[in-house]
Formats: C-alpha cells, sequence, structure tokens
C-alpha cells in the first residue's frame, strides 16, 4: 500500500515529467528499488518512466551502469563521485533524459565514522549535463532511512525540473 505521501510524489513526478516531454531512469542501491515502484504507482507512468536499474553490489554498478572501479576504490560506493557516475550510466544505458540515483548506508550495520549509518549520496543528471550531487544525513531505522531518501531523491528531482 502506497501511502498519500509517496503517492502525491509519483503523481507530481508524472505530470511534470509528462509536460516537459521528459523520461526518467532510475539508478537505485539503498533503496532497491523503490523509487522505481514509487513512480509506477502512477497509472500511465510508462510514458515517462523507461526503466529503473538496481545496482546494489558494487560489480552491479561496474557491469550495468559503467561506474569505474577506480571510483568505487578511491571514494566507495556511498559517496557524491559514485552517485553521479551511476545517475550518467542509467542514461547511457537507456532511452531517458534525466536520471536519478541513491547509494548510502540503510543500516543497522555497514557504517563507518566517516560514513555513518544513514549516509546517502544522490545525483540528478540531464541529457547532455554534468550530474547534480549532494548527500545527506537521516536518522531511524532501515526502513525510515530509506523511505527518507526516496522522498529526498523524487523532491531533489522535482525541484530540479522547476
Amino acid at each position: 500500500m502506497m501511502d498519500t505521501q509517496l503517492a502525491s510524489l509519483s503523481q507530481q513526478t508524472g505530470t511534470t515529467l509528462s509536460q516537459q516531454n521528459l523520461t526518467l531512469a532510475t539508478a537505485e542501491s539503498c533503496t532497491g528499488g523503490w523509487v522505481a515502484q514509487v513512480v509506477t504507482h502512477t497509472a500511465g507512468s510508462s510514458t515517462w518512466f523507461d526503466r529503473g536499474f538496481v545496482t546494489y553490489a558494487n560489480d552491479a554498478k561496474v557491469e550495468m551502469l559503467g561506474v569505474n572501479p577506480e571510483t568505487l576504490a578511491e571514494f566507495g560506493a556511498v559517496s557524491e563521485e559514485t552517485a553521479a557516475e551511476m545517475s550518467a550510466g542509467a542514461l547511457v544505458n537507456s532511452n531517458a533524459m534525466i536520471s536519478l540515483a541513491i547509494t548510502g548506508v540503510a543500516g543497522p550495520a555497514g557504517g563507518s565514522s566517516g560514513k555513518p549509518v544513514g549516509t546517502v549520496c544522490f545525483a540528478w543528471c540531464k541529457l547532455g549535463q554534468e550530474p547534480e550531487t549532494e548527500h545527506q544525513h537521516f536518522d531511524g531505522d532501515r526502513q525510515t532511512i530509506r523511505r527518507q531518501a526516496v522522498v529526498h531523491a523524487l523532491e531533489g528531482l522535482l525541484a530540479r525540473l522547476k
């Protein structure tokens, strides 16, 4: 069951992308396809949602999205650099015109002093442009962190389309 906030974000995303004749691709790690699930909640989403990549493992990021192994080695999977390459790779490997990417530490384990549980990196990329990135820190349990990341990714997309 989709809650009202996520359903509203799905509708807003679809309306905005449709009005601008854009199609979306997603590249998700810690959210495991949740953004794709949200955006396809809206009927007719096939007109503005091209595809979603769930690249949880580093090998998947490299193989499916073309993330440079050196980026992963130097900055880690949870980094703005990796998120940027994920979003750019989603465009290269799809028919979409805009993408978003999410990679983070949802917990309860896996955090470090530099990247504690709740650290999530995002990127948004429009075809022909450089990705825009940012990172956030969310509090809560695994489900709460993942949900906040989904909301932030879609709100960030909408802000960039205004």
